[in-house]
């Protein structure tokens, strides 16, 4: 994405999951929890998802819901995407994350729309069974160690879904690690990774600066069974390009850089599943 001046807000991903660690610079063991985690968190400038991921998150809601639906951001982090999507759509939005610290951001700058919940024990507080129309989840899944945590965040989020509600996952790659895109750098280059294997994501600051976070890697062609076995149907995959974004993502943006990376290789995979 740009930064705030080019109109565009900040962020990527949240910490619905749990504990996801990062370090900036040399600094070792920083991670995103607390509120100092959170604020540097929420400094992220994301513009290769605001290029090739939130778009076409948007978009696929935009075609599956009403103004006035629920939808849920399943680990809504500072709350810079549920808050665009709020007014992007005319969606009451409700964020859910599993960080105090991470609410408190969203909150302070949310809009009257959007509101947003804990995540205890894996669970959503205050918010009953089939509540949501539609839930989308953005980079959530690289922070989950396990299969089995991956699949208890699926089941979370097929309890918040009404029957045939839309679930929308936002993924990065985890083979796109040859090529140096504008806003981060997937792996160690070259690097070849397993299923689940921990692996770092380095993310571009708003300032020009780089943080590292410790990722795990999910391939995007296993996604699909995944959902399956968690009882979505209907999953399909779209690797969005830049061609595409060209009447999705925001003009200034677009125009603001050649993209040559994300051109040669979209990193970024939305996956979407239909509630049973």
């Amino acid at each position: 994405m740009s930064n705030e001046a080019e109109g565009q807000p900040r962020g990527r991903g949240g910490a619905a999951s749990g504990d996801a660690g990062a370090r900036g610079g040399s600094e070792e063991g920083v991670a995103w929890s607390g509120r100092a985690g959170a604020q540097a968190f929420a400094g992220v400038e994301a513009a290769t998802d605001w290029l090739l991921g939130y778009p076409f998150v948007f978009e696929a809601l935009s075609h599956r819901i009403g103004e006035g639906a629920v939808v849920v951001d399943y680990g809504c982090g500072p709350g810079q995407v549920a808050d665009r999507a709020a007014r992007q759509l005319g969606a009451r939005v409700l964020g859910v994350d599993t960080s105090p610290e991470m609410l408190a951001l969203a909150r302070s700058g949310g809009t009257a729309v959007a509101e947003y919940h804990l995540v205890e024990n894996g669970r959503a507080t205050g918010l009953p069974d089939g509540c949501a129309d539609a839930v989308m989840c953005n980079h959530v899944l690289a922070s989950l160690p396990t299969e089995d945590a991956v699949l208890a965040v699926f089941a979370e989020i097929g309890r918040l879904l009404r029957p045939g509600g839309l679930f929308i996952l936002l993924t990065t790659d985890p083979t796109c690690t040859d090529l140096e895109y504008a806003s981060l750098r997937v792996g160690e280059a070259g690097a070849a990774y397993g299923q689940g294997e921990e692996m770092t994501l380095r993310l571009r600051r708003t300032d020009g600066s780089w943080v590292e976070v410790r990722n795990h890697a999910w391939h995007v062609d296993r996604i699909p069974a995944l959902l399956e076995g968690a009882r979505f149907r209907d999953v399909v995959q779209r690797r969005p390009t830049v061609d595409e974004a060209l009447s999705l993502a925001d003009t200034a943006l677009v125009h603001s850089r050649a993209w040559t990376a994300e051109r040669a290789k979209p990193p970024l995979v939305v996956t979407s599943g239909v509630a049973v």
